[in-house]
Protein backbone atom coordinates (compact mmCIF):
# COMPACT_ATOMS: atom_id res chain seq x y z
CA UNK A 1 0.00 0.00 0.00
CA UNK A 2 1.44 3.36 -0.99
CA UNK A 3 1.64 5.63 2.01
CA UNK A 4 -0.12 8.97 1.80
CA UNK A 5 3.03 11.11 2.16
CA UNK A 6 4.68 9.17 -0.69
CA UNK A 7 1.76 9.87 -2.97
CA UNK A 8 1.93 13.59 -2.27
CA UNK A 9 5.64 13.68 -3.04
CA UNK A 10 5.10 11.80 -6.29
CA UNK A 11 2.53 14.30 -7.46
CA UNK A 12 4.08 17.56 -6.30
CA UNK A 13 7.81 17.15 -6.74
CA UNK A 14 9.39 18.08 -10.08
CA UNK A 15 10.28 15.37 -12.58
CA UNK A 16 14.04 15.12 -12.18
CA UNK A 17 16.48 12.71 -13.76
CA UNK A 18 16.06 10.08 -11.05
CA UNK A 19 18.82 7.94 -9.54
CA UNK A 20 19.99 4.36 -9.29
CA UNK A 21 17.09 3.37 -7.04
CA UNK A 22 14.51 6.08 -7.76
CA UNK A 23 12.71 7.23 -10.88
CA UNK A 24 12.35 10.89 -11.87
CA UNK A 25 9.21 11.26 -9.72
CA UNK A 26 10.86 10.06 -6.51
CA UNK A 27 9.21 6.63 -6.56
CA UNK A 28 11.06 3.32 -6.49
CA UNK A 29 12.59 2.33 -9.81
CA UNK A 30 10.00 0.76 -12.09
CA UNK A 31 10.95 -2.65 -13.46
CA UNK A 32 8.23 -3.46 -16.00
CA UNK A 33 9.11 -4.45 -19.56
CA UNK A 34 7.39 -5.14 -22.87
CA UNK A 35 6.74 -8.69 -21.73
CA UNK A 36 5.29 -7.93 -18.30
CA UNK A 37 3.08 -5.22 -19.81
CA UNK A 38 2.00 -7.66 -22.53
CA UNK A 39 1.14 -10.23 -19.86
CA UNK A 40 -0.99 -7.67 -17.99
CA UNK A 41 -2.82 -6.74 -21.21
CA UNK A 42 -3.39 -10.33 -22.32
CA UNK A 43 -4.67 -11.19 -18.83
CA UNK A 44 -7.12 -8.28 -19.01
CA UNK A 45 -8.19 -8.82 -22.63
CA UNK A 46 -8.39 -12.57 -23.19
CA UNK A 47 -11.17 -13.42 -20.80
CA UNK A 48 -13.63 -16.28 -20.94
CA UNK A 49 -15.43 -14.12 -23.53
CA UNK A 50 -13.14 -15.69 -26.14
CA UNK A 51 -15.36 -18.76 -25.87
CA UNK A 52 -18.37 -16.77 -27.13
CA UNK A 53 -16.66 -15.70 -30.36
CA UNK A 54 -17.82 -18.84 -32.20
CA UNK A 55 -21.40 -17.71 -31.56
CA UNK A 56 -20.54 -14.17 -32.68
CA UNK A 57 -18.96 -15.51 -35.88
CA UNK A 58 -22.08 -17.61 -36.49
CA UNK A 59 -24.20 -14.46 -36.51
CA UNK A 60 -21.89 -12.63 -38.93
CA UNK A 61 -20.73 -15.48 -41.16
CA UNK A 62 -17.42 -16.38 -42.76
CA UNK A 63 -17.25 -13.07 -44.59
CA UNK A 64 -17.95 -10.47 -41.91
CA UNK A 65 -16.84 -12.42 -38.80
CA UNK A 66 -13.05 -12.48 -39.38
CA UNK A 67 -13.14 -8.99 -40.95
CA UNK A 68 -14.82 -7.51 -37.87
CA UNK A 69 -12.24 -9.13 -35.56
CA UNK A 70 -9.39 -7.69 -37.63
CA UNK A 71 -11.11 -4.29 -37.70
CA UNK A 72 -11.51 -4.14 -33.93
CA UNK A 73 -7.91 -5.28 -33.42
CA UNK A 74 -6.71 -2.38 -35.60
CA UNK A 75 -8.97 0.10 -33.79
CA UNK A 76 -7.79 -1.21 -30.41
CA UNK A 77 -4.12 -0.83 -31.35
CA UNK A 78 -4.66 2.69 -32.72
CA UNK A 79 -6.66 3.98 -29.74
CA UNK A 80 -4.31 2.29 -27.25
CA UNK A 81 -1.32 3.97 -28.90
CA UNK A 82 -3.05 7.34 -28.56
CA UNK A 83 -3.82 6.66 -24.91
CA UNK A 84 -0.23 5.55 -24.24
CA UNK A 85 0.91 8.99 -25.41
CA UNK A 86 -1.13 10.51 -22.56
CA UNK A 87 0.98 8.89 -19.83
CA UNK A 88 3.23 11.96 -19.65
CA UNK A 89 1.95 15.50 -20.01
CA UNK A 90 4.06 17.65 -22.31
CA UNK A 91 7.43 16.10 -23.08
CA UNK A 92 7.19 12.30 -23.67
CA UNK A 93 10.53 11.77 -21.91
CA UNK A 94 10.54 14.17 -18.96
CA UNK A 95 6.94 15.42 -18.72
CA UNK A 96 4.82 14.97 -15.59
CA UNK A 97 3.60 11.42 -15.18
CA UNK A 98 -0.10 10.59 -15.10
CA UNK A 99 -0.24 7.56 -12.83
CA UNK A 100 -3.83 6.56 -13.54
CA UNK A 101 -6.47 6.82 -16.22
CA UNK A 102 -8.14 9.52 -14.14
CA UNK A 103 -4.91 11.51 -13.92
CA UNK A 104 -4.65 11.42 -17.72
CA UNK A 105 -8.25 12.63 -18.04
CA UNK A 106 -7.57 15.40 -15.52
CA UNK A 107 -4.45 16.57 -17.39
CA UNK A 108 -6.02 16.54 -20.85
CA UNK A 109 -9.71 17.33 -20.27
CA UNK A 110 -10.25 18.62 -16.73
CA UNK A 111 -13.47 19.98 -15.28
CA UNK A 112 -16.63 17.92 -15.00
CA UNK A 113 -15.27 15.42 -17.53
CA UNK A 114 -12.98 14.05 -14.82
CA UNK A 115 -15.94 13.19 -12.62
CA UNK A 116 -17.92 11.69 -15.50
CA UNK A 117 -15.01 9.56 -16.71
CA UNK A 118 -14.31 8.47 -13.14
CA UNK A 119 -17.88 7.29 -12.67
CA UNK A 120 -17.76 5.38 -15.96
CA UNK A 121 -14.38 3.80 -15.19
CA UNK A 122 -15.17 2.62 -11.68
CA UNK A 123 -18.67 1.40 -12.54
CA UNK A 124 -17.13 -0.50 -15.46
CA UNK A 125 -14.55 -2.10 -13.19
CA UNK A 126 -17.21 -2.92 -10.60
CA UNK A 127 -19.38 -4.57 -13.25
CA UNK A 128 -16.46 -6.56 -14.66
CA UNK A 129 -15.58 -7.77 -11.15
CA UNK A 130 -19.13 -9.05 -10.66
CA UNK A 131 -19.03 -10.71 -14.09
CA UNK A 132 -15.72 -12.43 -13.30
CA UNK A 133 -17.13 -13.74 -10.01
CA UNK A 134 -20.18 -15.22 -11.74
CA UNK A 135 -18.13 -16.65 -14.63
CA UNK A 136 -15.70 -18.33 -12.24
CA UNK A 137 -18.58 -19.88 -10.29
CA UNK A 138 -20.09 -21.20 -13.54
CA UNK A 139 -16.78 -22.83 -14.51
CA UNK A 140 -16.34 -24.38 -11.06
CA UNK A 141 -19.89 -25.75 -11.21
CA UNK A 142 -19.22 -27.09 -14.71
CA UNK A 143 -16.30 -29.13 -13.34
CA UNK A 144 -18.44 -30.47 -10.50
CA UNK A 145 -21.39 -31.23 -12.79
CA UNK A 146 -19.16 -32.88 -15.40
CA UNK A 147 -17.74 -35.30 -12.84
CA UNK A 148 -21.19 -35.88 -11.37
CA UNK A 149 -22.65 -36.78 -14.79
CA UNK A 150 -19.67 -38.99 -15.55
CA UNK A 151 -20.08 -40.96 -12.32
CA UNK A 152 -23.87 -41.33 -12.58
CA UNK A 153 -23.96 -41.98 -16.31
CA UNK A 154 -26.29 -39.02 -16.76
CA UNK A 155 -28.95 -40.37 -14.36
CA UNK A 156 -28.35 -37.73 -11.68
CA UNK A 157 -29.50 -34.19 -12.66
CA UNK A 158 -26.62 -32.88 -10.52
CA UNK A 159 -28.31 -29.70 -9.32
CA UNK A 160 -26.07 -27.40 -7.31
CA UNK A 161 -25.95 -23.98 -5.69
CA UNK A 162 -23.56 -21.37 -7.09
CA UNK A 163 -23.24 -19.41 -3.83
CA UNK A 164 -20.46 -21.53 -2.24
CA UNK A 165 -18.36 -21.17 -5.39
CA UNK A 166 -18.79 -17.39 -5.53
CA UNK A 167 -17.89 -17.16 -1.84
CA UNK A 168 -14.78 -19.29 -2.42
CA UNK A 169 -13.74 -17.04 -5.31
CA UNK A 170 -14.26 -13.99 -3.09
CA UNK A 171 -12.11 -15.45 -0.31
CA UNK A 172 -9.26 -16.05 -2.76
CA UNK A 173 -9.57 -12.45 -3.97
CA UNK A 174 -9.38 -11.18 -0.40
CA UNK A 175 -6.07 -13.00 -0.04
CA UNK A 176 -4.67 -11.68 -3.33
CA UNK A 177 -5.89 -8.16 -2.54
CA UNK A 178 -2.83 -7.91 -0.29
CA UNK A 179 -0.71 -7.48 -3.43
CA UNK A 180 -0.31 -3.69 -3.20
CA UNK A 181 0.03 -2.62 -6.83
CA UNK A 182 0.46 -3.57 -10.50
CA UNK A 183 4.24 -3.70 -10.24
CA UNK A 184 4.05 -6.77 -7.98
CA UNK A 185 1.33 -8.50 -10.00
CA UNK A 186 3.58 -9.52 -12.90
CA UNK A 187 3.84 -13.20 -11.87
CA UNK A 188 0.07 -13.51 -11.42
CA UNK A 189 -0.52 -11.88 -14.80
CA UNK A 190 1.89 -14.29 -16.51
CA UNK A 191 0.17 -17.26 -14.84
CA UNK A 192 -3.25 -15.93 -15.85
CA UNK A 193 -2.07 -15.34 -19.43
CA UNK A 194 -0.81 -18.93 -19.63
CA UNK A 195 -4.18 -20.14 -18.35
CA UNK A 196 -6.01 -18.10 -20.99
CA UNK A 197 -3.93 -19.81 -23.67
CA UNK A 198 -4.68 -23.17 -22.02
CA UNK A 199 -8.46 -22.99 -22.19
CA UNK A 200 -8.42 -21.25 -25.56
CA UNK A 201 -6.21 -24.02 -26.92
CA UNK A 202 -8.52 -26.64 -25.41
CA UNK A 203 -11.52 -25.07 -27.14
CA UNK A 204 -9.54 -24.84 -30.37
CA UNK A 205 -8.43 -28.49 -30.18
CA UNK A 206 -11.97 -29.68 -29.49
CA UNK A 207 -13.23 -27.58 -32.40
CA UNK A 208 -10.70 -29.13 -34.77
CA UNK A 209 -11.64 -32.61 -33.53
CA UNK A 210 -15.34 -31.85 -34.09
CA UNK A 211 -14.64 -30.70 -37.66
CA UNK A 212 -12.81 -33.98 -38.30
CA UNK A 213 -15.76 -35.94 -36.89
CA UNK A 214 -18.22 -33.93 -39.02
CA UNK A 215 -16.10 -34.49 -42.11
CA UNK A 216 -16.83 -30.96 -43.31
CA UNK A 217 -16.58 -27.29 -42.43
CA UNK A 218 -19.94 -25.88 -41.38
CA UNK A 219 -21.20 -22.31 -41.74
CA UNK A 220 -22.04 -19.88 -44.50
CA UNK A 221 -20.71 -16.60 -45.86
CA UNK A 222 -23.46 -14.49 -44.27
CA UNK A 223 -24.06 -16.37 -41.02
CA UNK A 224 -27.32 -17.66 -39.68
CA UNK A 225 -30.00 -17.11 -42.31
CA UNK A 226 -33.37 -15.41 -42.06
CA UNK A 227 -35.83 -18.26 -41.74
CA UNK A 228 -33.91 -19.99 -39.01
CA UNK A 229 -34.41 -16.68 -37.18
CA UNK A 230 -36.69 -13.74 -37.90
CA UNK A 231 -35.41 -10.60 -39.61
CA UNK A 232 -35.59 -8.71 -36.32
CA UNK A 233 -33.67 -11.46 -34.52
CA UNK A 234 -31.02 -11.43 -37.26
CA UNK A 235 -30.48 -7.68 -36.83
CA UNK A 236 -30.45 -7.93 -33.04
CA UNK A 237 -28.03 -10.86 -33.04
CA UNK A 238 -25.73 -9.07 -35.48
CA UNK A 239 -25.45 -6.06 -33.19
CA UNK A 240 -25.01 -8.35 -30.19
CA UNK A 241 -22.17 -10.15 -32.00
CA UNK A 242 -20.49 -6.83 -32.78
CA UNK A 243 -20.79 -5.89 -29.11
CA UNK A 244 -19.31 -9.23 -27.99
CA UNK A 245 -16.29 -8.77 -30.26
CA UNK A 246 -15.81 -5.12 -29.28
CA UNK A 247 -16.01 -5.97 -25.57
CA UNK A 248 -13.49 -8.80 -26.07
CA UNK A 249 -10.84 -6.20 -26.99
CA UNK A 250 -11.57 -3.70 -24.21
CA UNK A 251 -8.84 -2.80 -21.72
CA UNK A 252 -8.41 0.98 -22.12
CA UNK A 253 -9.56 1.79 -18.58
CA UNK A 254 -6.48 0.10 -17.09
CA UNK A 255 -3.90 0.87 -19.81
CA UNK A 256 -2.37 3.87 -18.02
CA UNK A 257 -2.08 1.90 -14.77
CA UNK A 258 -0.25 -0.86 -16.63
CA UNK A 259 2.01 1.70 -18.31
CA UNK A 260 2.96 3.10 -14.90
CA UNK A 261 4.80 -0.17 -14.14
CA UNK A 262 7.12 0.18 -17.16
CA UNK A 263 10.76 1.18 -16.74
CA UNK A 264 12.56 3.75 -18.89
CA UNK A 265 14.55 4.29 -21.05
CA UNK A 266 13.26 3.74 -23.66
CA UNK A 267 10.27 5.97 -23.06
CA UNK A 268 7.20 4.40 -21.48
CA UNK A 269 5.21 5.32 -24.58
CA UNK A 270 7.49 3.33 -26.90
CA UNK A 271 7.48 0.31 -24.60
CA UNK A 272 3.71 0.41 -24.22
CA UNK A 273 3.16 0.64 -27.97
CA UNK A 274 5.31 -2.46 -28.45
CA UNK A 275 3.45 -4.27 -25.66
CA UNK A 276 0.13 -3.27 -27.22
CA UNK A 277 1.23 -4.55 -30.63
CA UNK A 278 2.40 -7.87 -29.16
CA UNK A 279 -0.69 -8.42 -27.01
CA UNK A 280 -3.23 -7.33 -29.64
CA UNK A 281 -1.54 -9.54 -32.26
CA UNK A 282 -1.54 -12.58 -29.96
CA UNK A 283 -5.10 -11.88 -28.86
CA UNK A 284 -6.37 -11.51 -32.42
CA UNK A 285 -4.69 -14.76 -33.46
CA UNK A 286 -6.42 -16.68 -30.67
CA UNK A 287 -9.73 -14.94 -31.30
CA UNK A 288 -9.61 -15.81 -34.99
CA UNK A 289 -8.66 -19.42 -34.33
CA UNK A 290 -11.23 -20.05 -31.58
CA UNK A 291 -14.04 -18.11 -33.23
CA UNK A 292 -13.56 -19.53 -36.71
CA UNK A 293 -12.85 -23.11 -35.64
CA UNK A 294 -15.84 -23.12 -33.30
CA UNK A 295 -18.04 -21.88 -36.14
CA UNK A 296 -16.57 -24.50 -38.48
CA UNK A 297 -17.43 -27.19 -35.92
CA UNK A 298 -21.00 -26.16 -35.03
CA UNK A 299 -22.15 -23.81 -37.79
CA UNK A 300 -25.34 -21.91 -37.02
CA UNK A 301 -25.73 -23.93 -33.81
CA UNK A 302 -22.52 -22.54 -32.28
CA UNK A 303 -23.09 -22.17 -28.51
CA UNK A 304 -22.59 -19.03 -26.46
CA UNK A 305 -19.81 -20.87 -24.61
CA UNK A 306 -17.69 -23.01 -26.92
CA UNK A 307 -16.88 -25.54 -24.20
CA UNK A 308 -20.56 -26.30 -23.50
CA UNK A 309 -21.01 -27.35 -27.13
CA UNK A 310 -19.13 -30.55 -26.35
CA UNK A 311 -21.44 -31.55 -23.50
CA UNK A 312 -20.12 -33.17 -20.33
CA UNK A 313 -18.54 -36.22 -21.92
CA UNK A 314 -15.60 -37.19 -24.12
CA UNK A 315 -13.13 -35.95 -23.24
CA UNK A 316 -14.60 -34.70 -19.97
CA UNK A 317 -11.15 -34.47 -18.36
CA UNK A 318 -10.03 -31.96 -21.01
CA UNK A 319 -13.13 -29.86 -20.37
CA UNK A 320 -12.35 -29.98 -16.65
CA UNK A 321 -8.81 -28.74 -17.32
CA UNK A 322 -10.17 -25.95 -19.54
CA UNK A 323 -12.69 -24.85 -16.90
CA UNK A 324 -10.04 -24.97 -14.17
CA UNK A 325 -7.81 -22.79 -16.37
CA UNK A 326 -10.70 -20.31 -16.74
CA UNK A 327 -11.04 -20.07 -12.95
CA UNK A 328 -7.30 -19.50 -12.44
CA UNK A 329 -7.27 -16.92 -15.24
CA UNK A 330 -10.22 -15.06 -13.75
CA UNK A 331 -8.48 -14.91 -10.37
CA UNK A 332 -5.60 -13.04 -12.00
CA UNK A 333 -7.82 -10.98 -14.29
CA UNK A 334 -9.92 -9.84 -11.33
CA UNK A 335 -6.82 -8.49 -9.60
CA UNK A 336 -5.50 -6.79 -12.74
CA UNK A 337 -8.83 -5.11 -13.46
CA UNK A 338 -9.58 -4.11 -9.88
CA UNK A 339 -6.20 -2.57 -9.03
CA UNK A 340 -7.32 0.94 -10.13
CA UNK A 341 -10.46 0.62 -7.99
CA UNK A 342 -8.48 -0.62 -4.98
CA UNK A 343 -5.97 2.23 -5.40
CA UNK A 344 -8.78 4.80 -5.64
CA UNK A 345 -10.45 3.54 -2.46
CA UNK A 346 -7.15 3.43 -0.55
CA UNK A 347 -6.16 6.92 -1.73
CA UNK A 348 -9.51 8.46 -0.77
CA UNK A 349 -9.46 6.74 2.61
CA UNK A 350 -5.90 7.98 3.25
CA UNK A 351 -6.95 11.54 2.40
CA UNK A 352 -10.05 11.43 4.60
CA UNK A 353 -8.38 9.64 7.52
CA UNK A 354 -4.63 10.43 7.32
CA UNK A 355 -3.92 9.43 10.94
CA UNK A 356 -5.87 6.17 10.97
CA UNK A 357 -3.73 3.13 11.80
CA UNK A 358 -6.52 0.90 10.48
CA UNK A 359 -5.91 2.31 7.00
CA UNK A 360 -2.18 2.98 6.99
CA UNK A 361 -0.65 0.36 9.28
CA UNK A 362 0.81 -2.82 7.79
CA UNK A 363 1.12 -5.96 9.90
CA UNK A 364 4.46 -7.67 9.26
CA UNK A 365 4.40 -11.47 9.42
CA UNK A 366 7.93 -12.95 9.40
CA UNK A 367 8.57 -15.76 6.92
CA UNK A 368 11.89 -17.64 7.35
CA UNK A 369 14.12 -17.19 4.30
CA UNK A 370 11.88 -14.52 2.73
CA UNK A 371 10.92 -10.91 3.25
CA UNK A 372 8.21 -10.37 5.88
CA UNK A 373 4.66 -10.66 4.56
CA UNK A 374 2.92 -7.29 4.92
CA UNK A 375 -0.81 -7.56 5.62
CA UNK A 376 -3.20 -4.63 5.77
CA UNK A 377 -6.63 -5.07 7.33
CA UNK A 378 -8.09 -2.22 5.27
CA UNK A 379 -7.28 -4.04 2.03
CA UNK A 380 -9.38 -6.95 3.22
CA UNK A 381 -12.29 -4.59 3.84
CA UNK A 382 -11.89 -2.69 0.55
CA UNK A 383 -11.83 -5.97 -1.39
CA UNK A 384 -15.09 -6.96 0.26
Amino acid sequence: MVQNHQTVLAVDMPQTGGSKYLDDDGKNKRTGSVWTASAHIITAVIGSGVLSLAWATAQLGWLAGPVVMLLFSAVTYFTSSLLAACYRSGDPISGKRNYTYMDAVRSNLGGVKVTLCGIVQYLNIFGVAIGYTIASAISMMAIKRSNCFHKSGGKDPCHMNSNPYMIAFGLVQILFSQIPDFDQLWWLSILAAVMSFTYSSAGLALGIAQVVVNGKVKGSLTGISIGAVTETQKIWRTFQALGDIAFAYSYSIILIEIQDTVKSPPSEEKTMKKATLVSVSVTTMFYMLCGCMGYAAFGDLSPGNLLTGFGFYNPYWLLDIANAAIVIHLIGAYQVYCQPLFAFIEKQASIQFPDSEFIAKDIKIPIPGFKPLRLNVFRYKSCL
